[in-house]
């Protein structure tokens, strides 16, 4: 997968091996030629690849002697036994012809982001973004024998278009999750599809899943694990690690052992005999030189090799694939962006190592499933299946070994069945309980928000009542000051009205003396003989 860097949309390589041949796709339709770099020059069909590769060092990189330049955007065959790329001629699906679509490069328009799994003779490309935007996932296919391509009809619950998602085969199933859709927005869901009928499902899946990402990596273990690796969001990369039962859907984030994991996205991952191999890859400021492996049976991680910053197998979106020759297993790896393209093929001659007995997950379902058939079988001492827990460091993961026994286990089937039924019938009640249980809360939540208006108003109302009081109180208070300087202004009144009667006496004193003198005709008439007024 690859995703955008420095704000360009790179083109997705995949490598797959078909026959001895290595067919790779690329995301761009253009006219397909090679020029060689050191000239026209043919390749050596006689060069003796088988044994050029039994004298590689194990676990290391090295460069396929392949010449000319980068192949233009295309879609391409490599034989590895030659070394040499053939262009194959596609032809659209003449019973395509209704979707309006007469061209391989109508049907197969340039894309990048997509997957691409083989299945049975056919080649399927599954999402990715192209310049036509579409609102449904769609599915596109190449039948390797005819060289038709044309889209395929799916039904059921098609899930939304997509780009940087991750596509896992189990069987006749491809498993989805992931990626980002047309809007930007990352997602985290899980589909499956049905390649038999072509019919799309969504799982119902328990426990946190992974946080939205894209660029991820996907990888499928003893046929019943899921594993996601990496990718990214629209911020941050990231090296943590996921595991989907497919038995029972529960999601698992378990501890890992070993050497230090750096965060990445656009990596390319491949599984081989147990083990997964992860190359490439980048964190928004660097490219991961580090080639690592994760034993899956007990997750543990190692740093095969590593090459220096900005090698070609230190870049974003790089193909890689694993293939057989001469009996030696070897990866493959092709292309990528570190700042330029790369057209570099290299190879890594995988060291043998022993295959680990697979493991099985202990999630809470399959430890609840081990107790109920653990309590209902009583076997005698010969017909009772040997359980053996290996003690890891990882409490994680626990190994079950079986003796199978010729007795026939129908009627503990039936108890367990039955004790299934009953439980599934209890689990009915009570999320019955539960859902009553939340309407009553919805019920009480609405009654409180009511009461915390009401209380809020009835706050307001006291609040404006306590101003009052407090301005009352002020008055009061003033008031009070004001009668307490009433003695004294009745002091000064008294003062007063003694000084208003004294004043009214002495005038009215002053008076009579005035008339009375008045009266009297003074000494004067008296000496002139009057006589004074009766």
């Amino acid at each position: 997968m690859m995703r955008s860097v420095e704000g360009k949309e790179l083109g997705l390589l995949l490598l797959f091996l078909l026959l001895g041949y290595l067919i790779e796709l690329e995301v761009k339709i253009l006219s397909c030629y090679l020029v060689a770099g050191m000239g026209t020059e043919e390749i050596n069909t006689e060069f003796d690849i088988k044994e050029w590769i039994s004298a590689l060092a194990y676990d290391q990189w090295i460069s396929l002697p392949v010449p000319g330049s980068r192949p233009s955007a295309r879609y391409k065959v490599f034989d590895l036994r030659t070394l040499i790329w053939n262009t194959p001629k596609l032809l659209s699906d003449k019973y395509n012809h209704e979707s309006g679509n007469n061209s391989p490069q109508e049907v197969l328009p340039a894309t990048s982001g997509h997957s691409v799994v083989k299945w049975r003779n056919k080649l399927l490309l599954l999402g990715g973004r192209y310049k036509e935007l579409s609102n449904t996932f769609t599915v596109r296919s190449i039948d390797l024998e005819t060289k038709h391509c044309c889209i395929v009809k799916t039904s059921g619950k098609i899930p939304i278009a997509r780009g940087g998602h991750s596509i896992t085969l189990i069987d006749s199933r491809l498993i989805m999750f992931g990626g980002e859709d047309t809007q930007g927005q990352l997602l985290n869901d899980v589909h499956i599809l049905d390649l038999e009928t072509m019919t799309w499902d969504v799982p119902e899946t328990m426990r946190a899943p992974p946080s939205p990402r894209f660029d991820h990596t996907a990888a499928l273990h003893a046929k019943r694990y899921l594993l996601i690796f990496g990718g990214c969001s629209h911020s941050i990369c990231f090296n943590d690690l996921h595991i989907l039962d497919l038995q029972t859907m529960e999601w698992s984030e378990p501890q890992t052992q070993g050497d230090a994991v750096s965060p990445r996205a656009g990596h390319a991952g491949v599984s081989l005999d147990g083990n997964w191999y992860i190359v490439g890859g980048g964190d928004n400021r660097s490219g991961a030189s580090e080639t690592l492996m994760l034993n899956m049976s007990n997750l543990v991680w190692s740093v095969l090799t590593s090459v220096k910053e900005r090698d070609p197998l230190a870049s974003e979106g790089l193909s890689l694939c694993s293939t057989l020759v001469n009996g030696e297993k070897l990866l493959v790896a092709f292309g990528g962006y570190y700042g330029k393209y790369n057209n570099e093929v290299f190879i890594l001659r995988t060291k043998p190592r022993e295959s680990a007995r697979p493991k099985i997950f202990q999630s809470h379902a399959a430890a609840a499933s081990a107790a109920s058939v653990s309590a209902a079988y009583a076997f005698t001492s010969k017909e009772k299946e040997n359980f053996h827990m290996s003690n890891m460091e990882d409490a994680n993961f626990m190994v079950i070994k079986t003796e199978v026994s010729p007795k026939d286990f129908t009627n503990e089937i039936n108890t367990v069945t039955a004790e299934k039924n009953m439980l599934q019938l209890s689990l009915t009640e009570i999320t019955t309980e539960n859902s009553r249980r939340r309407g009553e809360l919805s019920e009480m939540k609405d009654t409180h928000a009511e009461l915390s208006k009401e209380l809020l108003s009835v706050k307001g109302q006291l609040a404006a009542e306590s101003l009052r009081c407090f301005q009352l109180e002020a008055q009061i208070a003033e008031l009070r000051k004001t009668l307490e300087s009433l003695p004294s202004i009745e002091d000064k009144l008294q003062v007063l009205r003694n000084e208003e009667f004294a004043l009214e006496r002495d005038t009215k004193f002053s008076h009579a003396g005035t008339t009375q003198r008045q009266n009297s005709g003074g000494v004067w008439k008296w000496i002139a003989g009057g006589t004074p007024d009766q």
